[in-house]
């Protein structure tokens, strides 16, 4: 059983932290296409730190086969 992930002692909140490594393994992003698509959300982080928080909560992160593979609810329903 694998300890719970901390984001104690981060500047930023878990959400955001979340997010941005989401990103970054979910889509074939750079760390600094993710730093600018934070940047036009208003949240302002260097690709440096997205690339030490994949490093750190990446492992925590479902792999893709993992992940849900239902299609979206507007495509459902055709």
């Amino acid at each position: 059983m694998s300890k719970p992930v901390s984001y104690k002692r981060h500047r930023f909140p878990s959400q955001i932290i979340a997010h941005a490594v989401w990103l970054y393994f979910r889509f074939p992003l750079s760390l600094r296409l993710v730093e600018e698509m934070l940047l036009e959300r208003g949240i302002i982080v260097s690709y440096e730190t997205i690339r030490r928080w994949a490093l750190k909560f990446g492992p925590d992160c479902p792999p893709p086969e993992a992940q849900d593979t239902k299609p979206p609810r507007y495509l459902a329903s055709r």
